[in-house]
Order: C-alpha cells, then sequence, then structure tokens
C-alpha cells in the first residue's frame, strides 16, 4: 500500500481542467491542511511562478500558498544553477521560467553575447519558426540544451493543447540532441520535490492523470503512485491499457474522483 506519509499531487488534469476545478479538489487540500499531511503540488507547467499558480488555485477555491507549489521551472533552473552558478541561459518559455532562473542567479542570455551557456525551453504559446531556427543554432553550436518538461500534451478546458515536448521535439529533431529533461516522469523534478518535503521517496504518494508522467515518476523515483482515472485526464479508461504498455509500469492505486482520493488518504 503507498505511503499517506507526504503527497506530491499534479495539477493540470487533476486538480483543474483550464480553469475549471475538477469536484472535490477544494475539499481534498483543505483536508490535508486539517490534517497536517504535508504536500507539495507538482506540476510539469513551467509556465508560471509559484505565487501566480497559488492565486490561481484560490481563485477557484482550492486552498493554495506559493510554498506548496513545487514546479518544472524551479527544478530547472535550480538543475542548471547547481551544474554551472551564473551560467547564461537562453530561454525560450513564459513569465515563471524566466523568473526561476532569475531567482538563483542565472543570467538570462542577450543575443549580442554570442552563445548561452544553455537552452532552456518549456511551454511557450508564443513559439515561432524564428525561435526554432534560433534555438537550434545555439544547440548546434554547443549550447547544453534542457527542457522543462516532456509533456505532448497540456490539458485544458478547451481540450488538449500542445506541451512543452511537443515544441522540444522539434528542437531535437532539428539539432538531433536528446534534451536533459527535467519535469516528470524524470527523477530530477521527484528529488527536487522530495528535497523540499524534507522526506525520501518511499515516505512519498504521487497522485495524476498520466501514466507517462505522474505514474512513470512515482515508479522511477521509487514512490508510491496513485492514478486519478477519468474521462477528461491524460490517461483515460480508454487508453489505459496502451498507456501501461508504452510506460512498462502500473499504479500502485487507482481512483475514479477526488473524493474517492480523500477516503484513502482519511483511511475511510
Amino acid at each position: 500500500m503507498p505511503s499517506r506519509n507526504a503527497l506530491l499531487i499534479d495539477l493540470d488534469g487533476t486538480l483543474y481542467h483550464g480553469t475549471r476545478k475538477v469536484p472535490g479538489a477544494d475539499e481534498l487540500i483543505a483536508a490535508l491542511n486539517e490534517e497536517g499531511i504535508p504536500f507539495l503540488f507538482l506540476t510539469n507547467n513551467s509556465s508560471a511562478a509559484p505565487e501566480t499558480v497559488a492565486l490561481r488555485l484560490n481563485k477557484m477555491g482550492i486552498p493554495a500558498t506559493a510554498e506548496q507549489v513545487c514546479t518544472s521551472s524551479m527544478a530547472a533552473a535550480a538543475y542548471i544553477a547547481g551544474r554551472k552558478p551564473g551560467a547564461s541561459v537562453a530561454v525560450f518559455g513564459e513569465a515563471g521560467l524566466r523568473g526561476a532562473v532569475a531567482s538563483v542567479g542565472l543570467q538570462l542570455f542577450e543575443e549580442q553575447q554570442g552563445r548561452p551557456d544553455y537552452v532552456l525551453q518549456g511551454i511557450d504559446r508564443e513559439f515561432s519558426y524564428e525561435k526554432l531556427a534560433r534555438a537550434g543554432s545555439w544547440i548546434l553550436s554547443g549550447a547544453e540544451f534542457v527542457l522543462t518538461n516532456p509533456d505532448l500534451l497540456l490539458p485544458s478546458e478547451g481540450g488538449l493543447m500542445p506541451g512543452a515536448g511537443t515544441l522540444g521535439a522539434s528542437l531535437e529533431a532539428m539539432t538531433g540532441t536528446p534534451p536533459t529533461i527535467i519535469g516528470k516522469p524524470s527523477s530530477i523534478l521527484m528529488n527536487f520535490a522530495f528535497n523540499r518535503l524534507g522526506v525520501s521517496a518511499a515516505q512519498v504518494t504521487i497522485i495524476g492523470d498520466n501514466m507517462m508522467t505522474d505514474i512513470k515518476a512515482g515508479a522511477d523515483a521509487g514512490c508510491g503512485s496513485l492514478l486519478l482515472l477519468t474521462e477528461e485526464g491524460v490517461t483515460t479508461p480508454h487508453n489505459l491499457e496502451r498507456h501501461q504498455g508504452l510506460t512498462g509500469v502500473e499504479p500502485d492505486l487507482v481512483k475514479h474522483s477526488l473524493p474517492d482520493i480523500l477516503d484513502w488518504v482519511l483511511d475511510r
């Protein structure tokens, strides 16, 4: 049985779809806070700062603080800073990624500087052919390629949209260079989250709607996993078998609603 000692909870597709709260999300998080169960909101989405994510959750009635938010942007910036403090980084992403880079003392690359040390790419809803050409040329010239997360699809209230991994695939195809992947299922983000919680992998269960990222991350990192299996998630009853075949793993638990997950957390 996976541990209830600490939780990592996915956001997109698990607690909300776009601006629409998943039923039971507010009750689940309120109960975790009341019971004193340590948890983090763990998201591969690199677009927003923790403060922005927390504000978005609160507007939907889901209680959250910035300290409870852990993003692929934060882990990516920490990864680069740990390898080369003060490195120059060409960011192809949105405000959350740029802010994370600046917050750990990395230098946002200016084109007149020549070539960056790193090309860091996340979700970028203003991605263009010109950006693809620039990023690719720097990678071909020796810049290290770091991708915030491999998600090909991003759940939204209007359906599934292209994710950061779709853009990263075009860069990899252009350069022949596979990126260092930070977000789920990579253990880089998972270990970053374990360290923030101050717990070991064995004490943690990850909760999410995506076999390819959330559940695979749990299996690879050595923690428990709980799949939220609904018609609106990335993994659905219709594609579950295929996703299990692609990942080669199975969730430790499967629940079909957030109230069911709350019952499990409280052992009701």
